[in-house]
């Protein structure tokens, strides 16, 4: 038997079913409408009847059978479906496509809602989608420091000049060693937005990853520990895992001396040289999204746990999804079938220490990366995924 998946029972659900009828199932011609649904045999069969008023059984029964458990079409083509074929079908090659990455994923997986602001603003605790939860998946017991940080840092966007832009083409840079020696540096830096993650270096390395970031994303753990290895102009991406990494920020923030890094898992950076205004919070929604709905890893009642938080790249390629109009990514891809090659470009790590990881689930991810490339919704520059 299917698993069962909710649905929404409204008139805009009706519509998109029999959109979803038209293009995978029919009715066999020997069935009445409202009987049960069959796959014809015979690929080149024209459908006989147009579902209206479908019921929550038919819908079930069809939707198991065109979509995979987590709500992704089973069916994933790159080409254009023909309700975007109109709108990106005639753009010159190489012009920015407006809402391309959006509109594609909401045609592989109909939940995809657009509106998911990149970092929380001082409306933050309207956010009900992660309100309940504490971090990583929300921010639930932490809305006074996150009101005194925000009072702090004041500016809550990509800054005007690229916020400004009418399409924005964004790259997610991956920390893999894929990226050595492909001389990618140039075409990464042609992306109106760069975004880095974690104390991953550009110095020295400029010719395999370019030298533009417009945001780096990180957390305590993970954050560049000397000064004069952070870019010149780059925003500051908090992403928060923990309770005590938001107090970790605070002091970042306002320059306060950290008293003790008891309760960090590594040693952590003492100091940002980012003001204020150069800081951001990430919305933890992309967090919860990328876990629970995009890769489908343990909810453990929205506690952190084993095996169910995702990589920060995910995490960064999900929340691009959601505010840029095109995605690329390059350095993305763990090779377990060489465990001796370089995890990252830039140290000597082995891929094999991915296996040591407790919190993420390697192969769950790359099925859900593996889609977004198939359906030609990102594009992998290093081809790892």
């Amino acid at each position: 038997m299917s698993e069962e998946i909710d649905l929404p029972n409204d008139r805009a659900f009706q519509v998109f079913v029999n959109e979803v009828l038209d293009l995978h199932q029919y009715y066999s011609p020997s069935q009445s409408e409202g009987g049960p649904l069959a796959i014809p045999t015979d690929k080149n069969v024209e459908p006989t009847v147009k579902v209206s008023n479908v019921t929550s059984v038919s819908v079930r029964s069809t939707v198991a059978k065109v979509f995979d458990k987590q709500g992704f079409l089973l069916n994933l083509d790159p080409k254009l479906p023909p309700e975007l074929m109109y709108k990106y079908g005639n753009l010159s090659e190489g012009a920015c496509k407006p809402g391309y990455a959006a509109a594609k994923m909401s045609a592989i997986y109909p939940k995809f809602k657009k509106p998911a602001s990149m970092f929380l603003d001082r409306n933050f605790k309207r956010l009900a989608k992660v309100t309940n939860y504490l971090p990583p998946f929300g921010f639930k017991t932490q809305e006074r420091i996150i009101d005194s940080i925000l009072t702090a840092t004041k500016n809550f966007g990509l800054g005007p000049d690229v916020d400004s832009l009418s399409c924005k083409r964004c790259i997610v840079v991956g920390n893999g060693g894929i990226l050595s020696n492909k001389s990618l540096g140039s075409h990464i830096d042609e992306y109106d937005v760069v975004i880095r993650l974690n104390e991953a270096p550009v110095s020295g390395y400029t010719r395999d990853v370019g030298t533009k970031t417009t945001l780096r994303i990180t957390y305590p753990e993970g954050a560049i520990q000397k000064a004069e290895h952070y870019e010149k102009d780059s925003l500051f991406v908090f992403s928060a895992f923990k309770p005590l990494d938001f107090k970790w920020l605070r002091h970042m923030v306002f320059r306060e001396k950290l008293q003790g890094t008891e309760g960090f898992w590594k040693s952590v950076a003492h100091s940002v040289p980012r003001k204020p205004s150069e800081i951001r919070i990430l919305n933890p929604y992309f967090i919860q999204e990328a876990a629970f709905q995009f890769i489908g890893l343990p909810q453990n009642n929205g506690l952190m746990g084993k095996g169910n938080i995702p990589t920060l790249g995910t995490v960064a390629i999900t929340m691009a999804l959601h505010n840029c109009d095109e995605v690329a990514v390059a350095g993305f891809g763990y090779d377990m079938s060489t465990p001796n090659a370089p995890l990252h470009y830039y140290e000597t790590v082995k891929m094999s220490a991915i296996k040591e990881s407790w919190t993420h689930n390697i192969s769950k991810e790359k099925e859900f990366l593996r889609k977004l490339v198939k359906a030609n919704i990102i594009t992998d520059l290093t081809k790892g995924i």
